[in-house]
């Protein structure tokens, strides 16, 4: 389990913050890939990063026959606002 200095650590790098901060803004239903394409990362990488934000419970995964839809819980969707506010005012 992550301690609270290890989880800010990871989600203020650029790519995990940039990942709450695109399922806070989707439009529609997010898939890992589809997520992957956005944040201009390697789905390997995008799937590790999302199963230490689920341990975290900021995000659910919805299995759909083979696909996995995300969804940010309302503590992923607290904290997508905060990273987002803090990239915004920096």
């Amino acid at each position: 389990m992550l301690k609270n200095k290890e989880i800010f650590n990871a989600l203020f790098r650029e790519k995990p913050a940039m990942m709450l901060i695109t399922l806070k803004n989707a439009k529609g239903e997010m898939y890992a890939s589809s997520l992957a394409k956005q944040t201009d990362c390697t789905y390997s990488h995008v799937v590790k990063i999302l199963q230490d934000m689920e341990r975290e419970n900021l995000i659910t995964f919805d299995k759909q026959g083979r696909l996995k839809l995300l969804a940010l819980t309302k503590k992923g969707q607290d904290v997508a606002e905060m990273v987002d506010r803090v990239r915004n005012i920096l």
